[in-house]
């Protein structure tokens, strides 16, 4: 058992340091009492720690409140003489953190400097209560302080809080994640839920309660739309990453964002800005405090100054230069290179020509050089271009936009999936790797993030698309292997002087994204948009608080040691579970069948889950009727249908993407007349056009089981009496399992992956009420998502044990390790004998 234990701590911390969490923030003393976070670790007092316990986690300080009590330990004593703090607050440019023996007098106190805590946004804190040495240990960022403290006892049962607890009620603006209680036993609390007061520790088991929580997983998921401008005259925007603020001008005027304060201020120009805006493009010096606008070319209605900067300090305006080039640059992208103090541009269009060329702003001759060195790989002219910069090896990276080899538009343009390193120490170009994507094309916005020398973000949307979405995509380096990360962000892409910028601020451990959008050219909207960084995927973000991954890690690499034990602690389980009736016995395998020789219990029927079915008011099946692009119709606009529907133009790129727009307006016609008259043949349902938009609107008269699985999913603690009829949509296979387009790629995983995290959190609950039935219901659903799960296999597998099945078990063994096989090239490791009996 103690090998156990020390096997369980070393795995304990491992976890702690290598996964990434998100953490918990607190709502603070400028919300009223009674909203302010409290997280009770245990939930009241906790298990028994002898010689010493830790509590150790990461912490980020937030500029709203920066004073008051991060944390509260009452050692168990039954006085009240027993309680220590940490208190935090902000004295001139540091900090002190200071550990209380609460009532009595100040322990320690130690002070740091403001800008080395929060330079890398978190930084870890250790408060240590050594117990046979009676000390009281803190440690801050690496910085170590300890105090002698006779009361202390050789043992206790600790109760650990953190924010408002009982009459302390003065909360700082934190967050905390990978929070450790070390001692022995070690606990160890990730914090990613991303919803309710429930908190889980790394294996899974609910351990603390925590009130008005703000879980930040959300915040790396979901877009938050902090801040809106507009200007009725041309305008232009960058960001200030040194001061963190983002700014928003036309020739009179200059509003500016302050992004860690949330402070808005909008400041007159003593005298306009000098140089005619049309494009606006800009960029800061931030190490003179100004910002640069530019046009590199004027038309023929405009004239004078091409490039003029502001000081930041005093808002005056200087003119620097007066030169431009050959044409007009639309959609190029920008990065800077602060060993040359250089700010170079590279790509656009203009003057019917794609442009490759890389030009560097000299700010002694105060003019665009072009850079004609370069040698290596030719990359092609484009425009819709990303460019970054990474200061590691000096390197400017080039991806994606849209042009052709010759650089003529009359040549008509491509879509480049493409990645190019510029070398600027050897001003070598390589050309590291080029995607073959099929399905909607996409350009890129501005602005890449490159992280390190392994991994980019951009953003990337359907530019030829009026209404769209922007995506934020996570890139390798090496090979090109991407991912979507967060949720979208609106973009209305009419007009060329439509933009959007991705911009990072290290520090602030956020991404901040600029959506400017206009109309006719002239007047815009700014629309500031921010997400907690590293973003999360929908999977890992649906998946938040589901730990069973890390449960089913420790029993791998501890099976050999915990075998015995498992065995007898099923035991005696066995002996309390009640009996098993074999009448009650009922499994998918049989499910299936059953469903198979069914008819349909409803009229109005609309399945997508396994074969798309229909079946009509007279319950006649009416799937023949549906081609298979009527197929698609259906299920994209039932996609869309939750929000306002999908635009006509999106519709038409992703169903006939080969088609003029002449052709596709009569194609869509003649189809969506078909799908309508399918339609009348059902009650409940209704497709409506409106304001460019298809959407359908239905009653309950109509039974869709997407829709009622999503009842599901939302509401998972219905009636149990449910249960069976959330088997029965399940159970019909795959949802959309036919639909092999890309175009649908989305939408699977989407709906798999919230009703993923349902199901084995519904295989867990029933398999722990000792419902083995149902749970291997659950278990078969969850292969129909992700056929190698152990999870499911290990609870599966232990209830055919339970249900004295072996034979049904090994079917259900050898075909999770041939499928394991197929997808991993690699047998399976842990042997039939390690899950049957355990």
């Amino acid at each position: 058992m103690n090998k156990l234990k020390s096997l369980y701590l070393i795995f304990t911390l491992l976890v702690a340091q290598t996964a990434w969490a998100y953490g918990l923030k607190f709502y603070d003393s400028s919300y009223p009492i009674m909203k302010r976070t409290s997280f009770d670790v245990f939930d009241g007092s906790g298990p028994l720690f002898r010689d010493s316990v830790s509590v150790s986690f990461r912490m980020a300080i937030y500029p709203s409140v920066e004073a008051g009590y991060v944390l509260r330990v009452r050692t168990g004593d039954g006085n009240s003489s027993g309680i220590y703090n940490l208190f935090c607050d902000r004295w001139g440019d540091s900090y002190r953190f200071r550990v209380n023996h609460e009532g009595h007098n100040v322990l320690i106190d130690m002070s740091l400097n403001q800008a080395e805590v929060t330079k890398e946004h978190w930084f870890p804190v250790k408060l240590t209560f050594n117990l046979l040495g009676r000390e009281v240990i803190l440690s801050v960022n690496n910085q170590v302080m300890k105090c002698r403290v006779e009361q202390l006892p050789h043992e206790l049962c600790p109760e650990i809080v953190f924010g408002k607890s009982d009459y302390i009620i003065d909360v700082p603006s934190i967050a905390i994640d990978n929070l450790v209680i070390n001692g022995m036993p070690a606990y160890s609390f990730p914090l990613d839920e991303s919803r309710g007061d429930v908190v889980h520790n790394t294996v899974g088991t609910a351990c603390g309660k925590v009130t008005n929580p703000v879980w930040l997983i959300n915040d790396a998921y979901h877009w938050n739309k902090v801040a809106e401008f507009s200007s009725e005259s041309n305008a232009g925007t960058c960001y200030d990453a040194r001061h963190n603020k983002i700014y928003y001008f036309n020739r009179d005027s200059i509003m500016i964002y302050d992004a860690a304060t949330g402070a808005k201020q909008q400041q007159a120009f003593g005298e306009r800005c000098p140089v005619p805006l049309f494009l606006a493009n800009t960029f800061v010096d931030d190490i003179n405090n100004r910002l640069y606008v530019y046009e590199v070319f004027h038309d023929f209605s405009n004239s004078g100054p091409t490039i003029a900067s502001l000081d930041l300090d005093d808002f005056s305006w200087r003119v620097e230069s007066e030169s431009e080039l050959v044409w007009q640059l639309h959609h190029h992208d920008a990065f800077c290179d602060p060993v040359d103090n250089m700010h170079a541009i590279f790509g656009g269009f203009g003057n019917m020509h794609f442009s490759n060329t890389l030009y560097r702003y000299d700010f002694d001759c105060k003019n665009w050089v072009r850079v004609d060195s370069l040698k290596g790989d030719v990359i092609a002219p484009r425009y819709f271009v990303a460019a970054g910069y990474l200061d590691s090896n000096r390197s400017a990276y080039i991806f994606g936009g849209m042009g052709n080899e010759s650089g003529e538009q009359i040549v008509g343009r491509r879509y480049f999936y493409d990645l190019h390193r510029i070398d600027l120490n050897t001003r070598t170009v390589e050309k590291l790797w080029e995607l073959q994507e099929k399905g909607l094309n996409t350009a890129p916005a501005r602005g890449m993030l490159v992280t390190d020398d392994s991994t980019f973000y951009v953003l990337r949307y359907p530019e030829s698309v009026s209404d769209s979405y922007l995506k934020l995509y996570r890139f390798s380096i090496k090979d090109g292997a991407n991912e979507v990360l967060g949720d979208s962000i609106p973009i209305k892409s009419d007009k060329i002087t439509t933009n959007a910028h991705l911009y990072y601020n290290e520090r602030a451990g956020r991404i901040y994204v600029t959506v400017q959008e206009s109309d006719n050219d002239v007047r815009s909207t700014l629309k500031i948009y921010s997400l907690s960084f590293p973003p999360v995927s929908f999977s890992r973000f649906s998946g938040a608080g589901s730990h069973s991954y890390i449960y089913i890690w420790v029993i791998v690499v501890l099976v050999a040691v915990v075998a015995f034990v498992a065995a007898i602690w099923l035991m005696k389980r066995r002996r309390k579970s009640p009996p098993i009736q074999p009448a009650d016995i009922h499994f998918s395998s049989d499910l299936a069948e059953e469903l198979a020789g069914k008819k349909p219990e409803r009229a109005n029927c609309i399945y997508f889950f396994g074969d798309f079915t229909v079946y009509n008011r007279d319950k006649r099946d009416i799937t023949y009727m549906f081609t298979a692009r009527i197929k698609q119709i259906m299920c994209l606009v039932m996609q869309y249908s939750d929000g306002d529907g999908i635009s006509s133009q999106l519709l038409s790129s992703l169903i006939w993407p080969e088609k003029s727009k002449d052709k596709v307006k009569n194609s869509r016609g003649v189809a969506m007349n078909h799908l309508r008259k399918i339609l009348s043949e059902l009650d409940g349902i209704e497709l409506l056009y409106d304001k460019g938009r298809f959407k359908f609107v239905m009653t309950g008269a109509l039974y869709c089981d997407y829709l009622r699985c999503l009842d599901f999913i939302e509401n998972p603690e219905e009636p149990s009496a449910n249960t069976r009829e959330f088997l029965d949509i399940i159970s019909r296979g795959k949802f959309l399992c036919n639909f092999d387009e890309s175009i649908f790629d989305d939408f699977k995983r989407h709906v798999e992956a919230r009703l993923e995290r349902t199901l084995l959190i519904k295989m867990a609950d029933a398999f722990n009420s000792y419902d083995y039935k149902h749970t291997v219901d659950f278990a078969e659903a969850e292969f129909n998502i992700d056929p190698v799960n152990e999870s499911a296999l290990s609870y599966e597998l232990k209830s055919l044990y339970m249900l004295k099945k072996e034979n049904t078990a090994r079917g259900v063994y050898r075909r999770f390790i041939d499928e394991y096989r197929r997808t991993s090239g690699e047998d399976y490791p842990t042997p039939f004998s390690d899950y049957w009996g355990v």
